[in-house]
């Protein structure tokens, strides 16, 4: 029989099966659903309830459809909110406040007015004790402002050596005016090269220092040797004082000056005694107003930013001019810079420590070669104040390196060594490093000062 045949007798019988039975009979179950006939012979396969619920296109996965599936929420909680305001008579609080919290009120409040006073009192008490000159008893001793075209020889001498000024210093200082000079009501204090005058610096050279002020022959004139190990000094400069013309007992000094650029350049301005009263150098004493570093501010032990204890933060004192001052009376010194605000040093000599040997903790021995001898204090029989109590006059200079400890070994490069018996020699060995540093420009170069003023207490 046909497949038609045998459908429609099928058909005719009223039979039971169902028509897709039959129609499953001429396919096979792999088929792709490509494949499959779009006829509705064909339904599709069934599958477990929980996998058609987890379908995502299943309308059985929606909540309204399984309500028991979804999960369980707790009820809200009850309003805390208050149903209605509260009368005065539900609040006790307002008829009136405790004893307790009173007290601790009142307590506060006078904690705070006595802090308020104390703070007060010790504003007053920090102002009052600020030691300070009176300017009304001051009397001009020096106004200097270099509005001649050479030094006022009424006020000022030259220093000219090159025995290094018990610092072991570099430079030598001359009489020559490329090395001091006045200009535009300026002097100017510039440090040149020896090798640009003098041939044989390092080795085979003689030089005698013309002008010279010391009656220390071995200051007056040098050599240079390699197999020695000496040299003659490598930079000329120039050095100022007022001895013997301009000094001051107790009072004010003010310098407004320019520093100098250039690496191991070292400028300063400084006072010494009239008279070795108490022995020679130091303990008579010396007041340092002013010292600097040309080294420029990446110097690790301190460059052109720096003047003694103060310093500049965003720019160094070789970019501009500053003003340098001393206020010295019988019980104290404070050196500022532009300012009496910013003081750098205030000394008051009180307490235990009523004398400046006292400050110094000097040992009661100290050893000299192979002997040990006594120190004795040379202001003994003086007052607080001593060496301080004492005419001095003002010194002005630029010097060049230096064994002193100024600038620390092994620091910036520095190509000498203090405690060597060639530290000039080996300084000047190195010059094409340092020299290179000193710009070209006199304005920058040189140690420049304004104006110097000198005050003394009116007697």
């Amino acid at each position: 029989m046909s497949p038609a045949v045998a459908a429609s007798t099928m058909g005719d019988s009223g039979s039971n099966l169902p028509r897709s039975s039959s129609a499953q009979t001429f396919r096979a179950p792999f088929l792709s659903p490509a494949s499959r006939p779009s006829s509705s012979l064909w339904s599709p396969p069934s599958y477990p309830s929980q996998l058609v619920l987890n379908h995502p296109h299943s309308p059985a996965a929606s909540s309204s459809a399984l309500p028991h599936l979804l999960p369980k929420t707790k009820p809200p909680l009850p309003s805390t909110r208050i149903a209605a305001p509260l009368s005065d008579s539900e609040k006790p609080w307002l008829n009136g406040k405790e004893p307790r919290a009173t007290l601790s009120y009142w307590i506060t409040v006078v904690c705070m007015l006595i802090g308020v006073g104390l703070a007060a009192v010790l504003c007053w008490r920090g102002v009052a004790d600020v030691v300070m000159l009176d300017q009304s008893k001051l009397c001009l001793v020096l106004n200097e402002n270099f509005d001649g075209g050479d030094l006022d020889e009424s006020v000022w001498s030259r220093d000219v050596e090159l025995g290094g000024f018990g610092n072991g210093e570099f430079q030598m200082t001359t009489t020559s005016s490329d090395n001091l000079f006045i200009k535009n009501s300026q002097l100017y204090i510039h440090p040149t090269l020896s090798s640009d005058t003098i041939s044989n610096i390092l080795d085979g050279g003689n030089y005698t220092l013309e002008g010279c002020t010391t009656d220390n022959s071995t200051a007056c004139s040098t050599s240079s040797s390699a197999s020695r190990g000496t040299v003659i000094n490598p930079v000329m400069s120039a050095r100022i004082n007022t001895k013997g013309k301009k000094s001051i007992k107790y009072g004010k000094v003010e310098i407004k000056a320019k520093m100098p650029r250039g690496d191991w350049l070292w400028p300063a301005i400084w006072m010494l005694p009239e008279e070795e009263k108490y022995g020679t150098w130091p303990a008579s004493g010396e007041i340092d107003i002013l010292e600097a570093r040309g080294n420029r501010p990446s110097y690790p032990a301190q460059g052109s930013n720096f003047v003694r204890s103060f310093s500049l933060k965003r720019s160094s004192f070789d970019e501009g001019f500053h003003v340098y001052g001393l206020e010295w009376d019988a019980k104290f010194m404070r050196f500022y810079t532009d300012t009496r605000v910013n003081a750098m040093l205030n000394l008051h000599i009180t307490g235990k420590k009523r004398s400046f040997w006292d400050r110094g903790g000097f040992p009661e021995t100290a050893q000299n070669g192979s002997a040990k001898v006594v120190v004795t204090n040379p202001w003994a029989n003086s007052g607080p104040s001593a060496p301080f109590d004492q005419p001095f006059y003002l010194i002005v200079d630029l010097a060049a390196g230096g064994t002193s400890g100024w600038f620390p070994d092994n620091k910036g490069n520095k190509p000498w060594y203090d405690g060597s018996l060639t530290a000039m020699r080996d300084f000047a060995r190195a010059q094409d490093k340092w020299a290179a540093t000193w710009p070209e420009s006199v304005e920058d170069r040189s140690f420049r000062i304004d104006y110097i003023k000198m005050w003394e207490v009116c007697h």
